[in-house]
């Protein structure tokens, strides 16, 4: 209950984290991100909040700041409180899944409480005591300054049913609060299905799942839109500002083509281990101008054809798709995509063409999704490991924020550094 045995325990989770914040930094910017979300912040406090009405204990807000601080210290960028919001976000709705003490402590005590809500009545009833009041504190407290339904009986007892609507309140908030094009764009692409894989991959350098400390902090402050460098020249002529976004889409980018052949090689990898013999840019199926698409399967794919795929990598925050992308999520490569099957039209008749476009921020068109998650249950049926698919969009999405940070580091004239 609350009181001192309260403050005690809370403080020594406070110290805890204090600790383990200064020994973090001697590990790997990936690790320590992995370490966060799964194990050192948050999860070491629920059972603290599922058994205790924690809710509102100011010594949780000193645990959220200190979080705070860590990350930052981790992935070495600095972080408004915009940032910060969005990063306590769960990673489906474009946060980095480092949550708030705070916001989920009266959620994480509530479910615990209404699962037993019933018998402890009982209990307390033969007793002849009081009902727990503490319960009713806590719906209070859950409730207040927001206009929304607590949930049904049933579903009370899924921490989940009490945590989403105040995940969906903040992340709508916070969209309200975006102040340009921009950061919409931002913002919607990274809550996509499958663009915020690379979250979920654990670092392994042997499977190409690790990412250094640079594209660590690099995908972090793109994702969240914080500040990556200062303003600079460009070595193709333009201005880069403060938050980097030219590189992504510099026609000079050193990354954008080794970007490419990676995205291609992972897919022919992906469809070889899958037991679909292929090849890459297959001599014979040239068009009028002479250019073969990316790769083409040696047997039937699908409906008796033989299915020919072409990977594309389009920026997000490009002035021509800014107007799409900060209205629909995936708007670009869902043009990009209809450009492609504009450009193969001529092997329609006898191949299933399959454009691949993704883009810098992680959203795939649909036809190209649909082709991944071919590739994965294919997979799966040769290893009966579920996970397949997964692994193969982790696998896309780590490359892609390795290369964002190759073209990022492009932006820069390192002669004239040197």
């Amino acid at each position: 209950m609350s009181g001192g045995a309260m403050e005690s325990s809370l403080s020594s989770r406070v110290s805890d984290l204090k600790r383990g914040a200064v020994r973090l930094k001697s590990l790997a910017s990936h690790d320590v991100l992995t370490i966060l979300r799964y194990s050192l912040s948050v999860p070491r406090l629920m059972h603290t909040l599922h058994s205790s009405p924690s809710f509102g204990h100011p010594l949780l807000s000193e645990f959220d700041k200190t979080l705070k601080e860590c990350l930052c210290s981790v992935v070495n960028t600095a972080l408004t409180d915009i940032q910060w919001t969005q990063a306590s976000l769960p990673v489906r709705i474009g946060g980095l899944g480092i949550r708030l003490a705070s916001q989920l402590a009266p959620s994480a005590f509530l479910a615990s409480a209404m699962g037993t809500r019933q018998l402890q009545d009982a209990i307390l009833l033969q007793c002849s005591t009081t009902a727990d009041l503490s319960v009713d504190k806590a719906l209070s407290f859950w409730s207040t300054g927001h206009n929304i339904d607590a949930p049904a009986e049933i579903s009370s007892r899924s921490q989940k049913s009490w945590d989403y609507p105040m995940v969906q309140l903040v992340h709508t908030r916070l969209v309200e609060s975006l102040p340009n094009a921009t950061d919409r764009a931002r913002l919607l692409a990274v809550s996509v299905k499958r663009s915020s894989d690379w979250l979920h991959a654990l670092p392994i350098s042997s499977c190409g799942l690790f990412l250094e400390d640079e594209a660590v902090r690099i995908s972090v402050g793109l994702r969240l839109g914080a500040k990556l460098c200062e303003p600079h020249a460009c070595p193709c002529g333009a201005q880069v500002d403060a938050l980097g976004l030219h590189s992504l889409s510099c026609r000079r980018s050193a990354g954008r083509l080794s970007r490419h052949h990676n995205i291609n090689d992972i897919i022919w990898r992906a469809l070889t281990k899958a037991g679909v013999p292929s090849t890459k840019e297959p001599y014979g199926l040239s068009r009028t101008d002479g250019k073969r698409p990316d790769g083409l399967t040696l047997i039937p794919w699908s409906s008796g054809k033989c299915a020919v795929w072409d990977v594309t990598v389009i920026d997000t925050f490009a002035h021509s798709y800014l107007n799409v992308t900060s209205v629909t999520a995936g708007g670009a490569a869902e043009i990009a995509a209809a450009r492609k099957l504009d450009k193969y039209r001529d092997l329609a008749s006898g191949y299933e063409v399959i454009p691949v476009a993704m883009e810098t921020m992680g959203p795939t068109n649909p036809g190209g999704a649909d082709f991944i998650n071919g590739i994965g249950r294919q997979i799966a049926l040769h290893t009966r490991d579920q996970r397949e698919t997964s692994f193969l969009w982790q696998r896309l999405s780590i490359a892609l924020q390795r290369f964002n940070a190759v073209c990022f580091r492009g932006s820069f004239n390192l002669v004239d550094l040197e």
